[in-house]
């Protein structure tokens, strides 16, 4: 006879501390849980196309939609994984620590080490993707499927999810050390504040100096200007926009400090 002793159950990995789970937490396991629904509708179309070239009739968009649909799903599937923290873990001494210190290990191994990466790799592939807009790119096969610069946008937002994704968790576990204020939150997260507040610097003046030049001017020569060399400190050179990066995190951190201390005095 057999008990529900007998069963073996395999619960779902979002349910795991779901009432410490803050609104971005919630969030990318609400929209995970629908693109989960991409990876039975790969299965179809692998088994589809396996019957399909058996009897001769191979189908390149087939081809093509197993790559998209594998692709997409992984992606987000990155984002849920750092959300309910079911990625793979190699640390043989992780278990054995007490509370307080996974949870630093955690805020440094989000925010000083994985998000600057997927910042990186945010930044890196958004020109792939507006070029491949440009062009119109599309399958290397007349049959499959074309428009691939869909796909390209959906990987450079996608690393944006696993971005909010991964500040959503370093939040939280910043909360149960101390209260995770804003300018708290940022200063902790220097590396990767850092990078945020760079991007921002040169997004910022390049779009600036792309709607204030003459028509003619071509974005290389607008990235070539003066404002996005370097200058000299000592015998090391840096950016000018990395200057104004960290010019604008001082300014971030220091006013959401002062704004938090006023919040905290009675009126």
């Amino acid at each position: 006879m057999t008990t529900t002793d007998d069963i073996v159950s395999a619960p779902d990995p979002s349910t795991a501390g779901r009432l410490e789970h803050n609104r971005g937490d919630r969030l990318i396991i609400f929209l995970s849980n629908g693109f989960a629904w991409l990876f039975p509708l790969l299965m179809i179309a692998i088994c589809t196309q396996v019957v399909l070239r058996s009897a001769g009739f191979n189908q390149a968009w087939l081809d093509d939609l197993q790559w998209w649909l594998y692709g997409s799903a992984s992606l987000i599937a990155i984002g849920y994984a750092v959300t309910v923290g079911s990625h793979v873990r190699v640390d043989i001494f992780y278990d054995r620590f007490v509370p307080e210190t996974k949870y630093r290990i955690e805020i440094v191994a989000l925010v000083w080490l994985f998000l600057p990466f997927v910042i990186l790799s945010w930044d890196t592939t958004l020109p792939y993707a507006i070029q491949s807009f440009s062009n119109d790119e599309g399958s290397d096969s007349p049959n499959g499927l074309h428009n691939l610069w869909l796909l390209k946008w959906f990987m450079n937002i996608a690393f944006l999810f696993i971005g909010v994704a991964t500040w959503a968790a370093y939040v939280r576990f910043l909360g149960k050390l101390t209260n995770p204020a804003l300018w708290k939150q940022l200063l902790v997260a220097l590396p990767s504040t850092l990078f945020i507040m760079n991007l921002a610097a040169y997004y910022g003046i390049w779009w600036f100096m792309r709607l204030t030049s003459p028509a003619e001017l071509s974005n290389r020569e607008i990235s070539r200007l003066p404002v996005f060399g370097t200058f000299q400190i000592g015998p090391e050179t840096m950016k000018w926009t990395v200057l104004a990066g960290i010019i604008l995190t001082i300014v971030l951190i220091v006013g959401a400090r002062i704004f938090a201390g006023r919040r905290q005095v009675p009126g």
